[in-house]
């Protein structure tokens, strides 16, 4: 296993710091490899916001879901998925676009998260740990207005980043399920019910699989968080039409 494959594996998630700030040597490295992920037809169809206010930082952990650590984050990035500046640009050299799509949403999206996930990996290799946070598709209103986010702009992911405490480093990073159930070959295979225990069940614990996976549909699925982050969907996905 070279040493880029390890750190893919031994990766976790980190949302305890130490008081330690990140050079800006390696903050633009972070931006740099973020910037050098796969993009559709070399679009870069994101806008990366770099949270370095306080003050906004403070905003944030309180508007995604009550999490402190945000505030306290040496390093902040929201990763939108940008259709705006593209579109802006097909106006002003007079091409006559039609209006960004849903695809077109998609589309950058993905490239947002791609960009995402360099700026994790390379963060890791600087041992730097860091966090993302889905909670900012939450609070479309605030959010909108706090970030000055125009139309055709969704926030897709946001990472907060920081040297982790040992107790962090030291904590097991959580199982993920077996390939298996994670790989299908040659097209989607609607899994069981057995299946899904066998996939699911070693989550459960002390518990039974039937009551764990109840308490974690209340806990995460049908939450007041979850479901507000689908009503802040729908009025971004507004600006988009199919």
């Amino acid at each position: 296993m070279n040493e880029t494959i390890k750190q893919l594996f031994e990766r976790k998630s980190v949302r305890v710091f130490e008081d330690k700030e990140i050079s800006a040597e390696d903050r633009k490295l972070i931006l740099e490899a973020a910037a050098m992920a796969p993009t559709a037809g070399n679009q870069q169809l994101y806008t990366i916001l770099d949270i370095t206010d306080q003050d906004i930082k403070n905003r944030l952990a309180d508007t995604c879901d009550h999490q402190p650590f945000i505030a306290k984050g040496k390093m902040v990035l929201i990763f939108c998925a940008d259709c705006s500046k593209w579109y802006e640009a097909f106006r002003e050299t007079e091409c006559e676009p039609r209006l960004p799509g849903a695809g077109d949403l998609m589309l950058a999206v993905s490239d947002a998260v791609i960009a995402a996930q360099n700026a994790v990996t390379a963060a890791w290799s600087l041992g730097i740990g860091s966090c993302y946070i889905g909670d900012i598709m939450e609070n479309c209103e605030i959010h909108r207005e706090l970030l000055k986010l125009p139309s055709y702009v969704f926030p897709a992911a946001m990472l907060v980043f920081g040297y982790p405490t040992r107790q962090q480093m030291d904590r097991p990073k959580p199982e993920r399920a077996g390939l298996d159930h994670i790989v299908h070959e040659n097209g989607y295979r609607q899994m069981s019910p057995e299946e899904h225990e066998e996939m699911f069940g070693p989550k459960a614990g002390n518990k039974s699989y039937r009551e764990w996976m109840q308490a974690f549909c209340r806990r995460k699925y049908n939450s007041d968080f979850s479901r507000e982050m689908t009503r802040s969907a729908g009025i971004y996905l507004k600006d988009f039409p199919v």
